[in-house]
């Protein structure tokens, strides 16, 4: 796990190894342990090393090939790469790590190697015949890779601020993407906040030359779901998902430093770390985050797992005051805007001060395993699909009246899903996952017209373009979460804040082999009358009763008592921030914080730190 960054055409640039230079010093908190800068012909290459395998000095980056063709800036890790090794039998190997096996997998066969790959990537590869770059993205978009355009200069890395950095990109507002997080509480690949930067997206490649660049797809999330999955008994399909689920965690135990996990006493959380303590010989590490307030509180869950796999457990004890001084380095670690990133910058400073390097994480296991409420949701929303058929009139009376009966968030999304007329997935799950409905920003923002919904075209693109409508219904929700909220909001979030203390955090439920399973096991296998049903069953007795019959309870801080009380002043100093800004509506914002304040049930905390986070960063990042 590392930063990368680099440039492609230095022409009119003085002293391009000093900007990239530049760039690595932004993320010099990716990685600690090493730093090095390459000029390749028209080309510069960074590199900041987080060391996992192989510790010594051989696997630091820039890598060059025994014959100095290639080189390479990685970041990530590559599980396989033992297996890699033995595909390549009369490879001379100078190093132990994955570094030196995925650029000799490039070299033997090219943009192909990345069929063979498993694992969490994003890289960039120079040729010294051709003078090109080529730069890949793992499939579950697990690690981030942004680039910007102009006339003479591609450059690229692992977070924006080491594009901005440079001084060679505008600190520009996108305003499209501006709707989109507002919408979302995130801006969608291959957008990002930043006007001209770009996102790579998941399962993407781009070549780079003088004459031209090139980005295409190399993995189909659809294409690669198992179809044959669908029509195997219950009980064959506990067994595949156990068995794959369990070499997955085992894979992700390959590393030269300590690790550990997070618990939170889920499910998720708990089959990993249960897996983790049948595969290692030593107790494992195991993090939490508790509160006071009972409400949000998993403690009791965590210490009920740690306690039957005997983990060495710490948990940290999280005080609103403890929030408010930790809050301000949490935005500033904070590298694209996002609601949710201050839960894992927390619960990554502790993991990493106990010594930990590496940590496994659930996350993926309610995208996979239809765990979110918004699963069943969709599925009845489609079995009233009758509701379509009355005249769109009628339905638009009956949005009003829900309404003025029963004011609410959840009732103005309700006349927005009776405004339709059809009730498929890439219909209904972009309403779903609104944070801002269309008519609340028409009265946020300063337009009238508003841009095409970026959820509605990713969901059309899956299910319509590449044939999702082919998959099991509950599969169909699992490509929008797994495309949508968790590539756009949870992994980069993991990724940003865990980077932000020289954390690599590695993702099970993600693995691709898993994934493609399960997205073709039939919705009479795997429907959710208990939360995870078939992930539950699957495991047997691993997990305590406590922890597998429970009720789910999202991670999330208590942000609704906290910004009403101890991080008021904080919030209205922000929200004045956005209200002084002309993309919103003079007061609107500020209209919005004294309806929350009065508990107008039209306006959630959430909505209010979506704001609340946005004035932060773009102030803190001199965006115009």
């Amino acid at each position: 796990m590392c930063g990368i960054t680099g440039i492609h055409g230095l022409e009119g640039l003085n002293d391009p190894e000093a900007l990239v230079r530049r760039m690595n010093a932004a993320i010099a908190h990716r990685g600690p342990d090493a730093d090095g800068v390459e000029r390749l012909g028209n080309n510069v290459l960074g590199h900041r090393r987080l060391s996992i395998i192989d510790l010594s000095p051989a696997s630091n980056q820039p890598f060059r090939s025994a014959d100095g063709r290639y080189t390479i800036v990685f970041n990530g890790e590559i599980y396989n790469y033992r297996e890699l090794k033995q595909a390549m039998p009369d490879a001379v190997w100078r190093t132990g790590g994955d570094t030196e096996v995925l650029l000799a997998a490039y070299a033997r066969w090219g943009a192909d190697c990345l069929h063979r790959l498993h694992g969490m990537f994003a890289f960039a590869i120079h040729d010294s015949a051709t003078d090109e770059l080529f730069l890949a993205r793992d499939r579950m978009g697990i690690k981030p890779l942004y680039w910007f355009r102009d006339d003479r200069h591609l450059l690229f890395a692992s977070e924006l601020r080491a594009l901005l950095s440079t001084g060679l990109v505008p600190r520009r507002l996108d305003q499209d993407a501006l709707v989109d997080y507002l919408r979302y509480q995130t801006v969608h690949a291959p957008a990002t906040i930043i006007e001209g930067v770009r996102m790579l997206e998941a399962g993407h490649w781009m070549r780079i030359s003088d004459q031209e660049v090139t980005v295409q797809r190399w993995y189909d999330l659809v294409g690669s779901a198992r179809k044959d999955a669908e029509g195997l008994t219950a009980e064959h399909v506990r067994a595949q998902v156990r068995e794959r689920l369990s070499r997955a965690v085992e894979k992700r135990l390959v590393s030269d430093v300590p690790f550990g996990a997070f618990l939170s006493g889920g499910i998720d959380s708990s089959a990993v770390v249960g897996l983790m303590a049948q595969a290692s010989t030593a107790p494992v590490h195991t993090f939490s985050v508790v509160f006071d307030e009972e409400e949000f509180s998993e403690e009791r869950y965590a210490r009920i797992v740690a306690r039957k796999f005997g983990t060495k457990h710490t948990a940290i004890r999280l005080q609103p005051a403890d929030m408010l001084r930790l809050l301000p380095d949490a935005l500033a670690a904070m590298d694209h805007p996002s609601a949710d990133g201050p839960n894992t910058y927390v619960v990554s400073k502790v993991t990493k001060e106990a010594g930990i390097t590496m940590a496994l994480s659930g996350l993926g296991g309610d995208e996979v395993f239809a765990g979110y409420p918004v699963f069943t949701r969709t599925l009845e929303l489609w079995e009233k699909r009758w509701i379509t058929q009355f005249p769109a009139f009628l339905r638009r009376m009956g949005a009003a009246a829900i309404g003025a009966a029963r004011p609410s968030i959840a009732s103005d999304k309700m006349g927005e899903l009776l405004r339709l007329d059809a009730f498929s997935v890439d219909d209904t799950f972009p309403i779903s996952r609104l944070i801002f409905t269309g008519r609340d920003l028409v009265g946020l923002i300063a337009r009238d017209r508003l841009p095409e919904n970026r959820v509605s075209t990713i969901l059309r693109g899956l299910i319509r373009s590449d044939g999702g409508h082919a998959l099991p219904f509950l599969s169909q929700v699992s490509l929008g979460e797994l495309s949508t909220y968790l590539q756009n909001v949870l992994l980069r979030d993991t990724d940003q804040m865990s980077m932000a203390h020289a954390l690599e955090v590695r993702v099970p439920f993600l693995d691709h082999d898993l994934v493609e399973f399960v997205l073709g096991v039939s919705d009479r296998v795997k429907y959710p009358h208990s939360p995870k049903k078939l992930l539950v069953e699957s495991l047997g007795d691993l997990l305590p009763p406590e922890v597998a019959n429970r009720p789910k309870m999202g991670f999330t801080l208590p942000w609704e008592q906290w910004m009403r009380n101890e991080l008021r002043a904080f919030c209205e100093a922000r929200i004045n921030k956005l209200d002084a800004r002309p993309e919103f509506r003079e007061g609107a914002a500020m209209g919005q914080w004294l309806r929350f304040l009065a508990q107008d049930k039209r306006v959630n905390w959430s909505r209010m730190w979506n704001l609340v986070v946005l004035a932060d960063w773009l102030e803190r990042n001199g965006i115009e």
